[in-house]
């Protein structure tokens, strides 16, 4: 059998001296994080096909560079705004079930405890414990109401006991959506800034879109541990095929247009 290979013994090392138990008593103690990955990957590629989206149906209308950025750039402020605050929204909205279940069950350990004790008892029996396992665990989850209840949101209604902050969703998101939606926007601002010195600038946008999606993707690798290529060209090839659809219907609407 071969030795361990530097970069897999550093690897080992750090994963045994984060299962020491005190370190895995730290991590506990400072309970789950919420991740806003989510929020950030859905605004860069929402913003990107968006704008790109914009500038493919006014540069194929044939106006100037300047009306492409104007108008893109109102678009990109506006749509992203408006991205972030269903975000914000929508993370509040799952807050406030999270909240609303958590005063059911508050309610009804209160007014029928035996019943609730009913659901542990069958919650934990379908998990595979029995007998005086079964009884045991019972008692020691509702022995302490809170801990009793962050059981039945989890096990009962499917809640997290940990959500995002809306405020940060829909900054992540905002921030995102800025980020990359500008990329199909450059070249245009370059001519506009250094007198069309750009060639064929909708081609250049529609690169730095793929380039925005391929970026987007790759940042997602690293942190879920993926290679960083095959996330980049997935990410690459769906937001691709998104902003080809959505070029394909502003492109056939300016053709309807025309007819009228």
């Amino acid at each position: 059998m071969e030795p361990p290979r530097h970069g897999e013994e550093s690897s080992s090392d750090a994963l045994a001296a984060s299962h020491t138990p005190e370190a895995i008593r730290a991590r506990l103690r400072a309970g789950p994080r919420y991740s806003y990955l989510r929020d950030f990957v859905y605004g860069a590629v929402d913003g990107t096909i968006t704008t790109f989206a914009v500038v493919a149906g006014i540069a194929g209308a044939g106006l100037t560079d300047g009306v492409v950025v104007v108008l893109g750039l109102a678009s990109l402020v506006a749509d992203g705004l408006s991205m972030a605050a269903s975000n914000f929204l929508g993370a509040r909205a799952e807050a406030e079930l999270r909240e609303r279940a958590r005063h059911t069950e508050v309610a009804h350990v209160e007014l029928h405890p035996r019943g609730e004790r009913e659901e542990i008892r069958q919650i934990f029996e379908g998990k595979g414990f029995s007998g005086d396992a079964l009884d045991r665990a019972v008692e020691i989850i509702t022995a302490d109401r809170e801990r009793w209840i962050q059981t039945m949101l989890v096990e009962e209604f499917g809640l997290s006991p940990v959500g995002p902050s809306p405020w940060r969703a829909g900054i992540a998101t905002f921030a995102a959506f800025l980020g990359a939606g500008v990329l199909p926007l450059l070249a245009y601002l370059w001519n506009v800034v250094a007198a069309g010195s750009v060639g064929r600038p909708f081609l250049w946008s529609a690169l730095l879109a793929g380039l925005g999606f391929f970026g987007v993707g790759a940042l997602k690798g690293r942190f879920v541990q993926r290679s960083g290529w095959l996330a980049g060209l997935e990410t690459l090839a769906i937001g691709g095929l998104a902003a080809a659809v959505a070029y394909g219907i502003g492109a056939g609407l300016e053709g309807l247009a025309r007819a009228f």
